[in-house]
């Protein structure tokens, strides 16, 4: 019984010791092998590997890193202040120096965000503020900047932590909260000033074009005038010439159609007139005729 006993914990120890011996590698992260806390092998090689089973290990992702801090605010070379957020990719390029540095990811996203935040803080300390933000290409210079800040960070990374910066971008710029009314002030003046300037051009276009249609107008208007008064002329010469024959064909009755044309202007409901019992219009109007006059006799 008391050997069954000791083949059972022999059992259970050998397996415990095939357990610790046996280390299998992801693809997607580095082993460091330790023995008592020094690191003495690192593997890479994706698969099952041994070890010692008093040897322990160190896992370490191997795969991009993103590290995104809060916006800090930096100081422009003509004192303005400018809020930048930043954000950083990395990865582990030598998993030993790496862990005898910085020991892990917290303390090497410190370690980052000291050294980017300073650097840049010292590349926008030597450019102007419009270096970062500007309308004009030959004064925005924040590619250049960027550059520069990622290649001075990844030389110091590379040499002191073991680690690999792939990047560093700004992925929004904006301003302190006591320079933003200001310069939304000085925005909001810009554009008055603008829609001010467009109106005027506006009014002068319209005003142009408001002359330029009455003196139309007045051209057209006289053109048309000209045309009236000739066809006007033409027109009354025609019934003075029809008129003229009228009044050769039958003399009496062409002055009676003038006289009552005459009489109808001149005579309406208002009109009051004072007429002889002679009076041809008298005649006219009451429908009577003059009684023929005594033949005279002749004398012997």
């Amino acid at each position: 019984m008391r050997q069954k006993k000791w083949i059972v914990i022999a059992v259970l120890l050998l397996g415990v010791v095939a357990y610790r011996s046996l280390l299998f590698v992801d693809e997607a992260e580095f082993v460091i092998v330790t023995q008592f806390g020094r690191p003495v092998r690192m593997l890479q090689e994706a698969g099952l590997h041994a070890k010692w089973f008093y040897q322990s290990a160190i896992r370490i992702d191997r795969r991009i890193q993103v590290y995104d801090p809060r916006a800090s605010e930096f100081l422009a070379k003509e004192k303005k202040n400018v809020n930048l957020d930043v954000f950083v990719c990395w990865r582990v390029d030598d998993p030993q120096r790496f862990v005898e540095s910085v020991g892990d990811f917290a303390g090497a996203e410190a370690r980052l965000h000291d050294d980017v935040l300073t650097e840049l803080a010292g590349e926008v300390g030597r450019n102007l503020r419009e270096a970062l933000v500007s309308t004009r290409p030959e004064e925005h210079t924040l590619d250049a900047m960027v550059a520069h800040v990622t290649e001075r960070c990844a030389a110091q990374a590379a040499a002191d932590y073991g680690i690999e910066i792939l990047d560093v971008r700004i992925k929004r710029i904006g301003l302190p909260r006591q320079a933003r009314e200001s310069v939304f002030k000085r925005m909001r003046d810009e554009r008055s000033r603008i829609a001010s300037q467009y109106r005027a051009e506006g009014e002068e276009a319209a005003m142009k074009i408001r002359a330029t249609a009455d003196m139309e107008r007045t051209k057209t208007l006289a053109e048309a005038y000209k045309t009236a008064e000739e066809t006007r002329g033409k027109a009354e010469a025609t019934a003075m010439g029809i008129y003229a024959k009228a009044h050769q064909k039958d003399p009496k009755f062409y002055e009676l159609r003038r006289t009552l044309a005459a009489y109808k202007k001149i005579l309406d409901e208002k009109t009051t007139i004072v007429l002889s019992a002679d009076s041809d219009l008298l005649k006219y109007l009451t429908g009577t005729t003059a009684a023929p006059a005594p033949a005279k006799k002749k004398q012997p």
